[in-house]
């Protein structure tokens, strides 16, 4: 099969699985701000890895993986109905932590700046001073001079 037409499913199942989200799916275990960031389905069609993601800080992304595949049947036959395909894909659902993995990057990147500008900081406030101290020894070597 085409690697071509493997994505295009797989955009479908997207849409399919994120629309399901939205407006149909009443699990109180899957939050409200839960999102599908990606599908990979086997060239075979057989499975789809549904990439799961929550916004919600509150939310526990394993409840709602938990709520989705209780509703896994569900998910299928809808999935079913929106792609005429011979066979629907079985959906797995893996949690995506990649967004929160970002966060902490981000944040140990800005956590790293911020340590190099008060080191820089500190190395100026040496450097004037070591330069008024020279100033200093100067002046006092001209003062003996004179």
């Amino acid at each position: 099969m085409g690697i071509t037409r493997t994505r295009r499913i797989s955009e479908e199942i997207k849409k399919v699985v994120s629309n399901l989200l939205l407006f149909e799916l009443k699990d109180p275990r899957i939050s409200r701000m839960t999102s599908v960031t990606s599908v990979d389905t086997t060239n075979d069609l057989r499975y789809t890895n549904i990439y799961i993601s929550v916004y919600d800080p509150n939310a526990d992304l394993d409840q709602t993986i938990e709520g989705l595949n209780k509703a896994k049947g569900f998910i299928r036959k809808e999935i079913g109905k929106a792609i005429d395909l011979r066979y629907t894909p079985e959906p797995i659902f893996i949690k995506d932590e990649s967004i929160e993995k970002g966060v902490y990057l981000t944040n140990l990147i800005k956590k790293v700046n911020e340590e190099d500008d008060a080191h820089a900081v500190h190395a100026d406030e040496a450097d004037d001073s070591a330069e008024g101290l020279e100033d200093q020894e100067e002046d006092e070597e001209n003062e003996d001079e004179e």
